[in-house]
């Protein structure tokens, strides 16, 4: 007999790229090695060759991928199944600047690249005095401009830019030209997805004086020319009666983001679908068969639909950033 789903939490897939650093491990305790490129932690993901291991309890050692096809109702909801898990988490520390890309639709991933459309969401956790966000065009450029500006190497004057704060929201969705400047800490919520096209990498080369490839004919044809500039969003808090509150951040077809600042036991989680809590600050728990379990800043749990609603309680006071889908 299988045993029954708890909250979940994984191994964290650790990803190593040029523009990382070290503070998922100094600021969210992550298990680094040596070396200062540490980019990425997957926290929730099933691509590829990169997918979630339970790291806890009776179920140690399954992947996320099992879960998905073999106990879907007790996962998704009941009525709810899936390929792949929708949904892939993460944290990002870029040291230096990402380039500036773009992903595609779900029409353009199949066609231009075999994999689904890829819309995201950020939520800055730390930033540097001074550091830059990029989140679309400045109002009005054209194609034609842009495709100038990247022959010619100039292409930040038209992105728009500001300076990200932490707490700030930002829905970049697919066909938005973007890039994180360096000196940024974030969570990252999107589809399950790796189809990305870049535009331009800031006139960079490699030890051998060669520049990373560009893909500017795939991502004109992504580029939605339309959108504009895009900033953090403005949240309504609804203050509860006990004092907590929460935050509704984004709502788009592929998922839900709520932000949660509480100081006393809160009920998170559904019996219809999953919820992916992500601990900002402080530190939580979360009660299952063998006792509660912790979970601190900077860690990651899925609750199943089979969980349902579920009482996280606070130590003290604590952030918590919460995602489901529609």
């Amino acid at each position: 007999m299988q045993p029954p789903l708890e909250p979940l939490a994984f191994t964290p897939i650790l990803r190593r790229l040029v523009w990382g650093g070290r503070r998922l491990g100094t600021v969210l305790g992550k298990p680094l090695g040596d070396g200062d490129d540490y980019a990425e932690s997957w926290e929730v993901a099933d691509y590829h060759d990169a997918v979630s291991v339970i790291r806890l309890g009776p179920l140690a050692g399954t992947t996320l991928r099992d879960l998905v096809h073999s106990r879907p109702a007790e996962l998704f909801g009941r009525g709810r199944e899936a390929a792949q898990f929708p949904l892939l988490v993460k944290l990002l520390d870029a040291r230096e600047p990402l380039s500036v890309q773009v992903h595609p639709d779900d029409e353009l991933g199949r066609e231009l690249a075999d994999d689904r459309g890829k819309t995201e969401a950020w939520v800055v956790l730390a930033a540097d005095p001074g550091a830059r966000m990029y989140a679309g065009l400045k109002a009005g450029v054209a194609r034609e401009e842009l495709e100038r500006a990247i022959r010619s190497g100039e292409v930040e004057p038209l992105l728009h830019a500001f300076e990200p704060k932490p707490g700030d929201c930002v829905l970049v969705e697919a066909g938005t030209v973007h890039a994180i400047g360096a000196g940024v800490l974030l969570a990252e919520v999107q589809q399950t997805s790796d189809a990305t096209f870049r535009v331009f990498d800031w006139n960079r080369v490699d030890a051998e004086g060669k520049p990373r490839d560009l893909h500017v004919e795939q991502a004109l044809r992504c580029i939605d020319f339309a959108r504009g500039p895009v900033g953090p969003v403005a949240p309504s808090a609804l203050v509860l009666e006990d004092g907590d509150v929460r935050e509704p951040l984004v709502r788009c077809r592929y998922f839900e983001l709520e932000r949660w600042t509480i100081e006393s036991p809160a009920e998170m989680g559904r019996d219809d679908r999953f919820t992916i809590l992500m601990v900002l600050e402080g530190e939580v728990r979360a009660p299952s068969p063998r006792g509660d379990l912790t979970f601190r800043k900077g860690e990651t749990v899925l609750l199943p639909a089979a969980v349902g609603p579920t009482m996280i309680v606070p130590v003290g006071r604590a952030v918590v950033l919460a995602c489901q889908q529609p």
